[in-house]
């Protein structure tokens, strides 16, 4: 008897919850019949995958843990084939599952999720926001169907296929009521640093590439606040906390924020990335038209705040 994807399915229910009953409520069956089909996938994969006897309640083994990754990656291919091929058929006009870092949300993505749901109100659109590196974790892991994340210095993870669309400027925000902190519009990261700084929480890539360049120019950081998302991170700068560095994008709106320039600069480059083994629907092919053409019009408009360039254009 092969695996199949029920049993599979039933097993990341319960890998999820550590519970036999909470995982046959989630799947929707009797408990007797989830247990039953554990114990045939145990058996036809040749090792307990579930501990049954731990006092925490059921804990995965050694092979569990190895086989968790493995099933959740083919239940969402399972259910990629699904909508692509609804989509062809006519059963459904699809589904995208977008995620993007919080100053990119701030940024764009908002808008551009306004456009694309007025061009196609059918399709459903669901968003995740996090930092770049928990975002191309799950497109790994296929819970997501497209995002929007910042290239490390060491590139992004060679199993996803990624455009890059903006190369973005870091700049220094500060509260436009309150003095300018440089007479000259710029800064070096020295005169940064007799200033307090906020920085985001770990995981985002502006607060590592701001403590590396104060690293870099042989100075300590005078922290003001730590932690939080990018838009408490602004409202902090906006009631005089303290300064920080974040992408040229988030001053877009933000009139309570001064900008002012880092020298020497700092870049970083944002790329669309999404897993290069599966061919993407129709509904992540009109999503990625959707976002290079409103920033396309952006940028011919003049509407970018700051320095951000366009990189990919959508006939390109």
């Amino acid at each position: 008897m092969a695996v199949t994807l029920t049993q599979l399915a039933y097993f990341v229910a319960l890998a999820d919850v550590r519970s036999f009953t909470r995982a046959a409520e989630l799947t929707g069956v009797a408990q007797p019949t989830l247990s039953r089909q554990l114990r045939a996938l145990e058996e036809e994969l040749g090792a307990p995958l579930v501990d049954r006897n731990a006092r925490e309640g059921p804990v995965l083994t050694p092979a569990g843990e190895a086989v968790l990754p493995l099933a959740r990656r083919m239940l969402a291919d399972s259910e990629s084939a699904r909508s692509a091929v609804a989509e062809i058929v006519g059963l459904r006009s699809g589904r995208v599952r977008v995620g993007a870092t919080p100053s990119l949300c701030i940024g764009v993505v908002a808008d551009v999720l306004r456009v694309f749901h007025e061009q196609y109100p059918d399709i459903r659109l669901e968003l995740v926001e996090d930092g770049s590196q928990p975002l191309v974790r799950s497109l790994a892991r296929g819970d997501l169907d497209v995002a929007l994340v910042i290239v490390p210095p060491t590139g992004i993870d060679p199993s996803l296929h990624t455009t890059p669309i903006l190369r973005e400027r870091l700049s220094v925000a500060s509260p436009a009521a309150g003095s300018a902190p440089s007479a000259r519009g710029s800064m070096s990261i020295r005169e940064l640093s007799r200033r307090p700084l906020v920085v985001p929480r770990q995981g985002y890539d502006v607060r590592e590439v701001t403590l590396q360049a104060y690293t870099d120019a042989g100075v300590t950081p005078r922290f003001a606040v730590e932690g939080g998302e990018m838009d408490a991170v602004l409202r902090l700068v906006e009631a005089g906390t303290g300064v920080a560095v974040v992408p040229d994008l988030v001053f877009a709106g933000r009139p309570r924020l001064r900008r002012t320039v880092l020298t020497p600069p700092l870049f970083r480059t944002v790329a669309l990335a999404r897993r290069a083994d599966l061919a993407p629907t129709h509904a992540v092919g009109a999503f990625r038209t959707t976002l290079l053409s409103f920033l396309a019009e952006l940028s011919a408009g003049g509407g970018f705040p700051g320095d951000v360039q366009v990189l990919h254009r959508p006939d390109s």
